[in-house]
């Protein structure tokens, strides 16, 4: 064997092994965020038979470990603190909406998928959207919902338009009104720095994370979209897509769900009412189930296809 080949193998086995310390350091299976990047590395192996041999392994293990173990997921109540946020007609803030109907999601994602469920906020507090995004990729979640209120301008605005909208990130805006609801929550963005590590293999793992979460952030945001719409009767307002702040660095797959126009003067007072906010929190745990049998059901087919391919 030549020396070139022994140092690819010797990389290829140390991606693989990242993956396999990465899961003994959380005590739990590989998480299905990082799956898509086996399945990436898996790819980019295939080229060598030894790679084909790891890439085999590394595919095993994801399956078997996904097929014990619930998601984590970060959900992110919008604004808190003195940023309140859009305000109803009759006063009610929507850093209180999203925090409200936050608690409620945890517990449907809990109930439904048996998920490892962290807030970003707990309480009426401040987190600028540069330590929502850190404290996110912390935890090492599978995925990321941040959760808001829309609102309008103009009292003929604010008279006429509501609805329920889901957002992925983008470097540009699907439409004019996408481009100004990330301006309105973008609004409040605080530039306090942050510090990346300098390992060459974290970077490029974390680089193909990236890649392959902004993929499944569509799929994501459309699975959440439809049960949405279905189950709470709202307007449909589409998915959209957005350079939202605090979808930008997640490693994971992300949304942002505008649960209704709270400046609306009936959807605002039904924003309002626990029986909707419920049915809410339903609907996306819902559409976080399909979206997660879905990537369990690509997870068991990417690794049957290893085995019959050798």
């Amino acid at each position: 064997m030549r020396a070139g080949d022994r140092l690819s193998i010797h990389f290829k086995w140390e991606i693989f092994a990242h993956f396999a310390q990465s899961t003994a350091d959380a005590g739990r299976g590989v998480p299905i965020r990082r799956f898509c990047s086996i399945v990436t590395i898996r790819d980019r192996m295939l080229s060598s038979q030894h790679g084909r041999v790891l890439a085999a392994f590394a595919c095993l293990a994801a399956s078997a470990a996904l097929a014990g173990s619930g998601p984590r997921i970060v959900v992110d109540p919008g604004h808190g603190g003195f940023q309140e946020g859009a305000l109803s007609a009759d006063g009610v803030a929507e850093k209180a909406l999203s925090l409200q109907i936050a608690c409620q999601l945890k517990e449907a994602l809990q109930k439904e998928l048996d998920a490892n469920v962290s807030l970003t906020r707990e309480a009426d507090n401040l987190m600028p959207l540069s330590e929502r995004v850190a404290f996110t990729n912390r935890q090492k979640p599978d995925l990321f919902i941040s959760l808001h209120a829309n609102s309008m301008a103009t009292k003929r605005q604010r008279d006429r338009i509501e609805g329920v909208e889901t957002f992925f990130l983008s470097a540009g805006a699907s439409g004019e009104e996408a481009g100004k609801t990330a301006a309105r929550e973008n609004a409040e963005l605080s530039r306090s720095g942050s510090s990346n590590g300098s390992d060459p293999l974290s970077f490029i793992l974390a680089d193909l994370v990236r890649s392959e979460a902004h993929a499944d952030s569509s799929r994501l945001a459309y699975a959440v979209h439809q049960k949405l719409v279905a189950v709470t009767g709202a307007v449909n307002r589409g998915v959209q897509q957005a350079p939202f702040y605090v979808l930008m660095g997640v490693e994971a797959p992300a949304i942002l769900v505008e649960m209704g126009f709270i400046s609306h003067p009936v959807e605002g007072k039904r924003l309002q009412d626990p029986a909707y906010q419920q049915r809410i929190a339903s609907a996306i745990a819902q559409g976080v189930k399909v979206f997660v049998d879905q990537t369990r059901n690509v997870t068991r087919g990417a690794t049957l296809t290893d085995q019959g391919g050798r």
